[in-house]
């Protein structure tokens, strides 16, 4: 049996895969292949053991696990989770894991190989970012190249522009679906800033979507915020390396910064066919942003001519871009109260926070909505942003 009902089309905006410890490596450019780091799993759930076990076996899982988890059935995105996962880092066994989730399309993210690319120290080398970038998305590309069904995401950071530009070509010619670029403001300067336009150009007239993630800006808020004299708190899985209560509550903030500098900048507006998701960083404050947006620039409109827009940012963000809420999430409510053409369905195969069931969940809420809001965030809204991802 299948997981996905057949009663609609089902377009998932977030899935991942597990990299393995070699995933930059065995694509950076040789000269660089030995100054790339492996990629590391010692801020997971993830142990180094599972790591080493699948190592051994030559990067599979066994036939035996691999058996196990076909064997779920319908079941699989209840049990199938994180490295242990059908098609975690096999491209063959994604595509078995897709016949048995039934998604039409699904985006994939990687994990954990954007670090190097995403949170440079200050001492990291601009040809060993963008190496990293490069090897990720040739492995991004062929990992995804055999399945139709699968849409790999590109990584592209955003701080040296020309650097930037020269690997969004590459992301878009090896046939890369979304763009995913930090949340944070590029090193010195705004994401709107002229040195960026043929960036956001070239996304607009490729009709390629730009995509934010959760892991494109630091997870944990300042620590001086945890700092209250008090014992550590455990983050939601009972650990304490992930996200805490405090950071939960502050995870979007710098998501809404990013948008609304593009915004105020002018960037949707120049390009009205530029679109992006917003993904895995909840939606609850979506609807805020979006009136508050609209307030700010009727207001400061009057005597800042940079925002007297042809179209309100509410209807900018709801013609351009999307979101994606966590499955604790009342969609229904988000909708009451902006339009239930911004959010979009995802899964996070095969993460735990994607929930044992998140069709269920989101039905809790959505389960009384009309149809055609239904039709919308499970299907039309992601094909509204990837339109040649219909399959008919």
């Amino acid at each position: 049996m299948v997981y996905a009902p057949d009663t609609r089309a089902f377009y998932d905006a977030d899935s991942h895969i597990m990299e393995l410890p070699n995933f930059l490596k065995a694509y950076a450019d040789p000269k660089l292949r030995d100054e790339i780091p492996e990629v590391s799993y010692s801020a997971s759930m993830v142990t180094d053991e599972e790591v080493a076990t699948i190592m051994d076996q030559g990067g599979r899982h066994s036939p035996e696990h691999v058996q196990e988890m076909i064997d779920l059935g319908d079941t699989l995105i209840n049990t199938s989770k994180e490295i242990q996962a059908l098609g975690a880092f096999n491209s063959t066994d994604r595509s078995t894991a897709m016949d048995m989730l039934g998604f039409k399309k699904q985006l994939v993210f990687a994990t954990h190989s954007v670090a190097l690319p995403f949170h440079p120290s200050s001492k990291t080398e601009a040809r060993l970012r963008y190496g990293a970038t490069r090897a990720h998305n040739r492995h991004m590309a062929e990992f995804c190249s055999d399945d139709a069904r699968l849409m790999g995401v590109a990584v592209v950071p955003l701080d040296n522009p020309d650097l930037a530009i020269k690997e969004l070509d590459f992301a878009i010619e090896s046939g890369l679906e979304a763009i995913w670029v930090p949340h944070r403001a590029p090193i010195g300067f705004a994401p709107g800033h002229v040195d960026l336009e043929p960036f956001w150009a070239k996304l607009a007239e490729s009709g390629t979507p730009f995509v934010l993630h959760v892991g494109g800006s630091p997870l944990q808020a300042l620590k001086s915020w945890s700092n209250n004299g008090r014992a550590a708190v455990k983050d939601w899985m009972g650990g304490g390396e992930n996200v805490r209560t405090k950071d939960a509550t502050m995870l979007h903030q710098p998501t809404e910064a990013f948008i609304t500098m593009l915004l105020l900048d002018g960037v949707l507006a120049r390009h009205p066919s530029l679109r992006g998701a917003v993904v895995e960083l909840g939606a609850g404050w979506v609807p805020e942003m979006v009136r508050r947006l609209d307030d700010i620039t009727r207001i400061y409109g009057r005597v800042d001519k940079s925002v007297q827009f042809d179209r309100k940012p509410s209807e900018q963000i709801t013609q351009q871009l999307g979101f994606t809420p966590f499955p604790h999430e009342d969609v229904a409510r988000m909708i009451d109260q902006s339009n239930p053409d911004l959010y979009l369905f995802s899964s996070d195969y095969p993460h735990v926070e994607g929930g044992r069931d998140p069709i269920a969940k989101f039905e809790k809420v959505m389960g009384t909505r009309s149809e055609h809001d239904k039709n919308l965030f499970y299907t039309e809204n992601f094909l509204r942003l990837w339109p040649e991802a219909r399959v008919h």
